[in-house]
């Protein structure tokens, strides 16, 4: 018997997860010298999850000159300038 496409887990489409494990939350609270040695693990307190976001990265303006050198941007400028003819 075959599987449903919606229920297949993918690989690439793991997302950021909003609960720790208890040994990843220990590691967060010594971080944060919150952490006693010899204490229980049960009963921990609360751990911030922070999502990472990427940020856009801005492109860098160009120099007319730059652009002229680039053999891209040649090729795109004779094209706009034949456009306007």
């Amino acid at each position: 018997m075959t599987m449903d496409k919606s229920l297949r887990v993918r690989k690439g489409s793991a997302s950021t997860r909003g609960v720790l494990t208890r040994a990843e939350r220990i590691t967060k609270l010594k971080e944060q010298e919150r952490w006693q040695d010899g204490r229980s693990p049960l009963g921990l307190p609360k751990v911030r999850v922070f999502k990472m976001a990427m940020k856009k990265k801005k492109k860098a303006k160009e120099d007319g000159a730059d652009a002229a050198a680039t053999p891209a941007a040649s090729g795109k400028a004779a094209a706009t300038a034949a456009k306007k003819k």
